[in-house]
C-alpha cells in the first residue's frame, strides 16, 4: 500500500505516494529514536551497500523474493540485489555517503515505510579528490512483519521511476532496466 497525496503538483508521486517536493521537506527523524530501533539494522545495511562495502550480513535485511528498483535496474530476488550492489564497487572504487536523513513518516503513509533521503558520492579513481557524479536519492523501504525488506526503491532527487503503467515509453524503460539487472546478474556470476 502507498499512500497518494492530495497535494496539487505537476509532479507525480514518489515511490512513497508523496511528490518530490513533499518528500525533500519531510523532517528527520531523531537520531537516538533510530539507534534503538529495530530499523537500525537495515539503516547500517544500506550504508554498507551504498558505500561499496557490502557484506554478507547487509543482505539479511532482504526477504529472499524482495525487489530493487532503481534508476538502473530492477532486480527480483535477493541473489540479484546481490549482484546489483556487489557490482558497485566493480564500476567505482570509492563511494561516500555525504548525507543519510531518516525521515519522519507524514500522517497517512503506513508503518510498514521507511524513507531515506541520502546523497551518495561515486568515484571512478579511489584516489581522485573529486567525485565523477554526487546523486541524491530517496529511498523508500517496505518493510514486512519481521522487518525485513520486501521492496526498495531507489528515486534520482526524489522522482518517480517509470513502469510499464506509463505506457509504451513506461513499458520500455522497464524492460530495459530488467535487461540492466539480468546483464549484472551474469557479470557478477563470472567474476
Amino acid at each position: 500500500m502507498v499512500f497518494v497525496s492530495t497535494t496539487a503538483s505537476n509532479e507525480k508521486p514518489n515511490a512513497s505516494g508523496l511528490t518530490p517536493d513533499q518528500t525533500r521537506a519531510l523532517l528527520e527523524r531523531s537520531v537516538d529514536a533510530i539507534a534503538n530501533s529495530l530499523e537500525a539494522r537495515i539503516i547500517r545495511a544500506l550504508r554498507e551497500l551504498y558505500s561499496g562495502r557490502p557484506q554478507n550480513s547487509s543482505y539479511e535485511i532482504y526477504t529472499r523474493d524482495a525487489i530493487f528498483h532503481d534508476p538502473i535496474g530492477i532486480a527480483r530476488g535477493i541473489d540479484s540485489i546481490r549482484a546489483q550492489f556487489d557490482a558497485l564497487p566493480k564500476l567505482f572504487p570509492r563511494c561516500e555517503i555525504r548525507k543519510l536523513r531518516v525521515l519522519e513518516n507524514p500522517p497517512g503513509t503506513p508503518a510498514n515505510l521507511l524513507l531515506i533521503d541520502q546523497d551518495v558520492a561515486y568515484f571512478r579513481n579511489a584516489e581522485t579528490a573529486s567525485p565523477f557524479k554526487v546523486v541524491n536519492s530517496l529511498l523508500t523501504l517496505q518493510l514486512d512483519d519481521a522487518h525485513q525488506v520486501t521492496r526498495h526503491t531507489e528515486e534520482w532527487d526524489h522522482r518517480r521511476e517509470t513502469t510499464a503503467d506509463d505506457g509504451f515509453l513506461g513499458m520500455l524503460n522497464e524492460h530495459r532496466k530488467k535487461m540492466t539487472a539480468a546483464v549484472t546478474n551474469i557479470f557478477m556470476s563470472k567474476a
